[in-house]
């Protein structure tokens, strides 16, 4: 293959062309100025302004980031809070919920006390009441069969009963009476 490459230039120069592995000084001296040239051109205008904007970029990248995690650290931040409050909101409702159910069964304990009072007030009177009923159904009882004797003993005597003998005649049918029952 080396003999291959060797022999291209021997052509070229064989047909009237030049040898390209032929060194040329002002060719190559030339190249050589111009990619100085363009690189002392490229290196004084063109990098900094692509450094300075790819700092830019860094900057700005950098300072998003610091952002975001300064709004990450603040969110957290804020979710413990609320958490915190939430967990003594609940804790607040449990006692509230607590305090009431006491004051109901309080309330309700008081009703109860209360109503049971009232109830044994009016047992009571209710008993006193029915006690008095009956104690003047007794008398009324008892006036009317003193009142029916003596209209029966006046007829059966025929004559009028006086006041005293009415008395006598009544007491002496209470105490019969109360004997009777005993």
């Amino acid at each position: 293959m080396t003999d291959a490459l060797n022999l291209v230039p021997l052509t070229l120069a064989a047909e009237g062309g030049t040898n390209p592995l032929a060194f040329k000084l002002l060719s190559y001296g030339t190249a050589i100025v111009v990619t100085l040239g363009l690189f002392t051109l490229l290196a004084t205008l063109v990098w900094p302004k692509i450094i300075r904007g790819l700092d830019e970029r860094y900057a700005k990248i950098k300072g998003e980031i610091d952002a975001a995690e300064k709004a990450r650290h603040e969110a957290e931040s804020a979710q413990k809070k609320f958490e915190e409050k939430l967990r003594q909101a609940q804790d607040e409702a449990t006692r509230t919920i607590a305090e009431a159910q006491a004051t109901a069964r309080k309330v309700a304990d008081e009703l109860r006390a209360k109503n049971d009072a009232e109830l044994s007030d009016m047992k009571t009177r209710a008993l006193a009441d029915i006690e008095s009923a009956k104690a003047g159904a007794v008398k009324e009882l008892n006036d009317h069969a003193v009142a029916l004797a003596t209209t029966m003993a006046s007829k059966i005597l025929r004559r009028e009963v006086s006041a005293g003998d009415q008395s006598r005649l009544v007491s002496e049918s209470l105490a019969e009476l109360s004997r009777s029952r005993n």
